[in-house]
């Protein structure tokens, strides 16, 4: 196998003319020049350099090969400069997805931290709600995938890393004037005779199942993926629904009003990643700042 080191070795000679030269160029002895040679023309399978008293030329194949070696290593030289970079954060990149409610609250502060800490990295952004988050993660298509996933989802997240940031509670929203409106917490059987504004898909899937629990079945008038919608919806008084904190946050949460739920509902809220990507410093880095984010959060 041909070696960047003899063709390092090679291109000395050709320029020094010969061994004595190249020793004294690469700072090595006449004696290990002489080794690296012996070395790339067993490698090659042909004769390289030809000697004559104090001079050294080249033969053909080594004439050929010396042309290709620049390139080699410009090339590798280039290379190694920019994994480097990469290592140090000088440069590389981070592509998230995140759900929404993550995006508004999560991610800004996260990647406002990355860009000062490491300005030659480059974070890019796209929205997906889980599993179609992860999904894209196992396919390649990002690098970071925000996600949250209820007590009893059966979805497994075995194969990735798994990064908690946080317990996100579930909160009831009614509107102002309801009977609730000021209680300290509710159960959730007490708004059984209620109209319902639900969510996206997998948190009125969560939703219908948590009724379900507390012994009845929601009438659900209005589903919307959009959460100021949702809340508008009741503060116009039309129905009642329950909310993830973070997607309240999201929000401009005025005219309704905000009850804890009794017992707690928590969502996990996780920042996942594939394994090998878990040993790239910007992705790593990220899923730091991510994690600190979580912990910011009240």
């Amino acid at each position: 196998m041909i070696e960047a080191r003899h063709l390092r070795v090679l291109r000395a000679v050709a320029r020094g003319g010969s061994f004595s030269a190249a020793a004294r160029a690469l700072g090595c002895t006449q004696p290990a020049v002489s080794q690296q040679m012996k070395a790339l023309e067993l490698a090659a399978g042909t004769p390289l350099v030809v000697r004559g008293g104090r001079e050294t030329r080249l033969t053909e194949a080594g004439v050929a090969l010396v042309r290709h070696a620049d390139g080699i290593l410009a090339g590798l030289t280039a290379a190694e400069e920019e994994v480097a970079a990469i290592a140090g954060l000088r440069a590389g990149r981070v592509r998230l997805v995140s759900f929404p409610s993550g995006t508004a609250t999560l991610v800004p502060g996260a990647v406002a931290e990355m860009r000062a800490a490491h300005p030659g990295t480059e974070v890019s952004l796209v929205e997906a709600e889980p599993p179609r988050s992860v999904e894209m993660l196992r396919a390649g298509d990002c690098d970071i995938a925000l996600a949250f996933r209820y007590a009893d989802a059966e979805e497994s997240w075995d194969d990735l890393v798994v990064r908690p940031l946080l317990a996100d509670p579930l909160v009831g929203v009614v509107p102002p004037g309801h009977p609730l409106a000021g209680a300290e917490g509710v159960e959730l059987g007490e708004l059984a005779g209620e109209r319902w504004i639900a969510g996206c898909p997998r948190c009125r899937t969560h939703l219908v199942g948590l009724c379900a629990r507390a012994g009845f079945a929601p009438r659900i008038d209005f589903a919307t993926d959009d959460y100021p919608a949702v809340v508008g919806l009741v503060a116009a008084g039309v129905g009642v629904a329950v909310l993830p904190r973070l997607a309240l946050e999201s929000v401009r949460a005025r005219g309704v009003a905000v009850v804890a739920l009794r017992p707690g509902v928590r969502r996990e809220v996780v920042a996942l990643t594939l394994p090998d990507l878990a040993h790239v410093p910007a992705v790593d880095v990220m899923l730091g700042r991510l994690a600190r984010a979580g912990l910011r959060r009240p």
